[in-house]
């Protein structure tokens, strides 16, 4: 039997998990808290990843220790503390702020189809990162990131595109993330074989 099951995600030990989705072959690594998320088909999160207010796309790579869609604190107010919103944590009679916390888990973050999340990197919140696109480790992603596009740094900048544009387009039209679980097994041995190129000229025509 595979170790990845299209009925429910494969969680790992000490995960903490409210209010989100998964997917078919879907997996969270090892105390990882995933909030107020989705993840699409066959992605996955290494250990210790904190995702919250995220759309995590298919075939997503998110590495160790990562932050995506991390939350904010109010910075326009008098204080920045929680005991702002959090306030039953501290006085029996006050209520927590439910129109904070609406406003903040309405900041998406949108994580692209085959993306790469390079170990230790942060996302900001209402950031889109495009299909197939790299997160350098330990970069901090405070902007949109375009389709197969490369990034490092903090604030992350772009270092090239992984492939030329008329190939990127054409992966982009091809969208073999959509393909169903038997056609990916039918080409699995075309993936690991072929560059992208000559892959989409057997598949793309």
């Amino acid at each position: 039997m595979p170790r990845l099951s299209a009925h429910a995600p494969f969680v790992h030990p000490g995960c903490e998990i409210s209010n989100s989705q998964f997917g078919a072959y879907c997996e969270v690594g090892q105390g990882s808290r995933v909030v107020n998320s989705t993840f699409e088909d066959y992605a996955y999160c290494d250990r210790l990843s904190d995702i919250a207010n995220t759309t995590v796309g298919k075939f997503a790579n998110i590495a160790a220790m990562t932050r995506i869609g991390p939350t904010d604190h109010p910075m326009d107010h008098a204080s920045l503390h929680h005991f702002l919103y959090r306030s039953s944590y501290y006085w029996d009679d006050a209520a927590d702020d439910p129109a904070f916390f609406a406003a903040r888990a309405a900041r998406r973050t949108v994580i692209g189809p085959d993306t790469w999340i390079g170990h230790g990197a942060i996302i900001k919140p209402e950031v889109t990162i495009g299909a197939g696109a790299v997160i350098a480790s330990g970069a901090v992603v405070t902007k949109d990131v375009p389709p197969y596009m490369i990034v490092a740094g903090l604030p992350a900048t772009p270092l090239r595109p992984r492939f030329a544009p008329a190939i990127a387009e054409r992966l982009m039209a091809l969208g073999w993330w959509d393909w169903s679980h038997e056609r990916l097994r039918a080409a699995l041995m075309d993936f690991r074989a072929m560059k992208a190129e000559a892959f989409l000229e057997k598949y793309d025509g």
